[in-house]
């Protein structure tokens, strides 16, 4: 939302606020005291006479009149509002709120030691001054990753928790009371002395390996064992990664790159050295993956490993140095050794044409996720600026991996997940993308930023239900997909920080925590806000076992290896904007960023990037899908949800669109705009009889050796006409033809029309059953034949004209006249297949052949119809013969379209 915009919807917020009978005057602004944290203040002075007023009361005062989103956080009393010099109100001199300008929940004070301690911790993490004991942790502006923090600090202080307490019962008493219900284990210690010689299984407590398994992997690395500090398996979606790295063949979807430009190669070889010391510090950026002759993978982290640095040339008559290098390592067709540590390596050209050199690093995902990518670019800036003695103590990966690998219990784990998916026996696949192996290369990638209006509601809304903006995003992702899959009861993949339960420093250690796995959403019946709760309550449940592996869950639901459960995945992270600091541009100096790539197997990936005031949506997906549109569906999936919960928290969730403005317009109008001028009183045969008019002697019909001209066709088929009329054949009247295609079948198909009857195709091939029942069920008038069709209509209680005999030849050659006969009557009636049953008959109108015609001469080529000046009279004929002799199972286009595109008058 622009400023002015905003200026109009707080001017709206002042308005109601000083209609409040206590107040006098009103002014409410949006600041941001606490950086990421921007919230609605109000500002009052009391009316005449009134020592005080209730925040409570002010609150549900507006309330009443606005949307949440307008509803302000804070309420400020102030004796007078302070002005300029020129009378009009001074902002700036409006003073920061205190403790006990926020809406609380009827202050209550801690109790007891743990209630105090942990009312210390949440206003350090969140910046209050004050924490009652039944105040709530995202009300108070609480989010997934300052949960993370949370549950650090707590752990500093010697509280140990479970962290789904805090999703599910989100108030500090609550928590307060679970302190002591965690179940950290004790990460056994590293074993493997310094400059050790010779690695036995017992120096090993995180995996088990005989010791020919521990010669075969001390082989592989650089220096033996005295170059080896650690071995222990992988982490649960390192194992995936892996997965999918060996089963890529030429590429590898998880290697990743940032591109970036620096003005000489001193700097570059001042970044490169900074990385290096980063890599030393910490054990995962100098782990290799093993797993050739080991019963499971295994990573094994070296003492010390180099960053690989490789200096490439370029012609620069082949392009912009930094475009080949990206196409030199594509990771279509590039892969890196994860054999060898690092699982980085630094690529770099120079530039001579623009004075600089172009660099690429390029790095593993299964060594670093987001969050730890966050943590290497500030290591790698405090050493740029000298600064590495501010750093602390690193944290072992190894840490994590223990807490992952036994700290889990299998059989919860397999509870869990059996419960939520066991009857889900087909995937959810959106727009019908299934390829979870492919190698990105159809894949764009599009992001669009959500207005501050819309992310201002979204964070006001979250905090009301007092459930975190995730839930939210979750529970819209989710209608995107039931929408685009046509599901009530969707899954989809949820990536999961996996610093939760992963022990002692977690919300700071380097490594690959995150994990993916499926979330089941309910999009139907049920109401908004109860969709919104119970989507909250399942990702609570899901972070008990964020540690569980994407096999084990899948297994676990009722559809069958290899098909995939899910396409999509959702990956909502924290990327809160940081001001740029004198210090933090001195670091990076020189050093400016081209891009970066960061992919999933996954066809669908949704990136939400919580930016701690808005957010940002970005998506990847197969080109034809199209980024921008899926990106559109969210946003708007987004405005009716909360929409919905403003207006009509009852509203079930499956009456909300996921469309946007423009699309839905082009759906319910545009494409509908398919009125075409075309002759509505017209009759087919009419159609026909002016063709005549204009050539009656071109050439109409040719069926072997026999030739009718317009004129003859129409005299034959007036002749016939007029023996109808006088078997009493009418308007809407029926009459079968069964003819053998030719040139009769034509005369015939026009007499019934001039007679002013339909006709009912009956194929000659039809089983003699089937042409009973159709003459049985359309109770005909009269029935054309041929000698050689008459035996298929033995038992007929209506007049049969023989097409080949018969005194009909004697009648006028003149256009029957019949009176009433309009476009509106019946033209033919067309049976379906029967497959599911017997026949159904379904008639059509005049006009809606006409409508047809005109709409196909419109459409095609006019010479694909005849060179002639009416190629709607030769384009009759032509479909005409198709619907005589077919049934709707295998009848013209024509027929199909008539079907599908009109409403019939009548469904026998």
């Amino acid at each position: 939302m622009k400023i002015r915009g905003f200026r109009i919807e707080l001017g709206e917020i002042d308005a109601r606020l000083a209609k409040h009978p206590a107040v006098h005057e009103a002014v409410v602004t949006a600041r941001e005291d606490v950086p990421g944290d921007k919230r609605l203040v109000a500002y009052y002075t009391l009316a005449a006479g009134q020592p005080s007023v209730d925040i409570d009361s002010l609150r549900r005062h507006l309330q009443e009149k606005l949307p949440e989103y307008m509803v302000p956080a804070v309420y400020v009393a102030l004796d007078k509002l302070p002005l300029t010099p020129n009378g009009k109100l001074d902002r700036k001199a409006l003073p920061a709120p205190d403790a006990d300008a926020l809406i609380r929940r009827g202050y209550e004070a801690p109790q007891g030691e743990t209630e105090i301690a942990l009312a210390q911790i949440w206003a350090d993490l969140l910046k209050v001054e004050q924490v009652g004991r039944h105040d709530h942790f995202f009300e108070l502006g609480g989010h997934s990753l300052l949960a993370v923090s949370l549950i650090g600090h707590m752990r500093q202080a010697g509280l140990s928790v479970d962290v789904q307490v805090l999703f599910s019962q989100p108030t500090l008493a609550a928590l307060a009371a679970a302190v002591g219900g965690g179940r950290e284990i004790v990460v056994p210690a590293n074993a493997i002395p310094a400059s050790c010689e010779h690695i036995t299984p017992d120096m090993l407590p995180l995996v088990s390996l005989d010791p020919s398994a521990i010669e075969q992997i001390v082989a592989k690395v650089p220096g033996g064992a005295a170059n080896v500090q650690d071995i222990y398996p992988l982490a649960p979606l390192q194992e995936g990664i892996l997965y999918h790295h060996l089963s890529a063949g030429e590429g590898d979807p998880y290697v990743l790159h940032a591109l970036f430009t620096v003005p000489d190669r001193q700097r570059l070889d001042a970044f490169a050295e900074a990385l290096q010391r980063v890599i030393d510090r910490h054990d995962i950026l100098r782990t290799a993956v093993l797993w050739q002759g080991l019963d499971e993978p295994v990573q094994v982290v070296w003492r010390q490993a180099r960053l690989q640095c490789e200096a490439l040339a370029f012609d620069p008559r082949a392009g912009d140095v930094a475009s080949q290098l990206k196409e030199r390592f594509d990771s279509r067709h590039s892969r890196l050794d994860v054999t060898r540590a690092p699982l980085m390596q630094l690529v770099f050209a120079e530039d001579e044409a623009r004075q600089r050199w172009v660099a690429m690093l390029r790095f593993h995902h299964m060594a670093l996720d987001h969050t730890a990518l966050e943590v290497v670019r500030h290591e790698i800036q405090v050493h740029l600026l000298g600064q590495a003695a501010q750093l602390g103590s690193p944290v072992p990966y190894r840490n994590y991996v223990a807490q992952a690998r036994l700290g889990g219990c299998r059989e919860e784990h397999e509870a869990f997940f059996r419960d939520m998916l066991c009857d889900i026996d087909e995937p959810t696949l959106p727009f019908g993308l299934q390829d979870v192996q492919g190698d990105g290369h159809s894949i764009e990638e599009a992001t669009r930023v959500l207005s501050p209006a819309l992310s201002l509601r979204l964070r006001a809304r979250a905090r009301q239900l007092g459930v975190s903006a995730a839930s939210l995003v979750h529970l819209a992702w989710a209608q995107v997909l039931g929408k685009v899959s046509g599901k009530q009861e969707v899954v989809f993949g949820t990536v999961l920080m996996g610093r939760m339960q992963g022990g002692e420093g977690a919300d700071r250690a380097l490594g690959m925590f995150i994990n993916t796995l499926p979330l089941r959403v309910a999009v139907g019946g049920q109401g908004v806000r109860a969709g919104v709760k119970a989507t909250h309550a399942r990702l609570t449940a899901l972070l008990g076992h964020e540690h569980a592996s994407l096999a084990l869950a899948q297994r676990c639901s009722g559809v069958a290896a290899p098909t995939p459960l899910f396409s999509a995945l959702l990956n909502y992270r924290h990327s809160a904007v940081a001001s740029v600091s004198e210090e933090t541009a001195l670091a990076w100096q020189g050093i400016e960023t081209l891009g970066g790539e960061e992919r999933t197997n996954y066809p669908l990936t949704l990136n939400v990037d919580d930016l701690g005031e808005g957010f940002s949506l970005n998506v990847q997906v197969n080109a034809e899908v199209g980024a921008m549109r899926v990106c559109a569906y969210m946003e708007a999936a987004l405005e009716h949800l909360l929409q919905a919960l403003e207006q009509n928290p009852e509203a079930p969730l499956s009456g909300l669109s996921i469309l946007p403005a423009d699309e839905r317009e082009q759906l319910l109008v545009a494409f509908n705009d398919t009125l075409l001028d075309y002759p509505q009183q017209q009759t087919v045969h009419g159609l026909f009889e002016a063709q005549v008019e204009r050539t009656p002697d071109a050439l109409a019909v040719v069926h072997g050796g026999r030739r009718l001209t317009y004129r003859e066709l129409n005299q034959q088929a007036n002749r016939l006409a007029h023996a109808l009329r006088k078997q009493g054949v009418q308007p809407d009247s029926r009459v079968g033809i069964c003819v053998e295609r030719g040139a009769e079948m034509v005369v015939g198909l026009l007499a019934i029309l001039k007679a002013g009857g339909g006709y009912v195709p009956l194929d000659p091939a039809y089983p003699v059953e089937r042409i009973a029942y159709m003459l049985q069920d359309s109770a005909p008038a009269a029935v054309l034949a041929q000698a050689a069709t008459q035996a298929l209509l033995a038992g007929v209680s209506v007049p049969v004209i023989n097409l080949d005999q018969g005194t009909w030849q004697d009648e006028s050659v003149q256009n029957p006249e019949v009176p009433g006969l309009t476009s509106a009557h019946l033209a033919y009636l067309i049976y379906t297949s029967g497959s599911t049953g017997l026949p159904k008959g379904v008639m059509i109108e005049h006009r809606n052949t006409v409508n047809f015609l005109s709409w196909a001469h419109a459409a095609f080529d006019h010479a694909a119809l005849q060179a002639d000046t009416n190629p709607v009279g030769a384009g009759l004929l032509a479909m005409a013969s198709d619907q005589a002799v077919q049934d709707s199972r295998a009848s013209s286009l024509a027929s199909q379209l008539l079907v599908s595109r009109l409403t019939p008058r009548q469904r026998r």
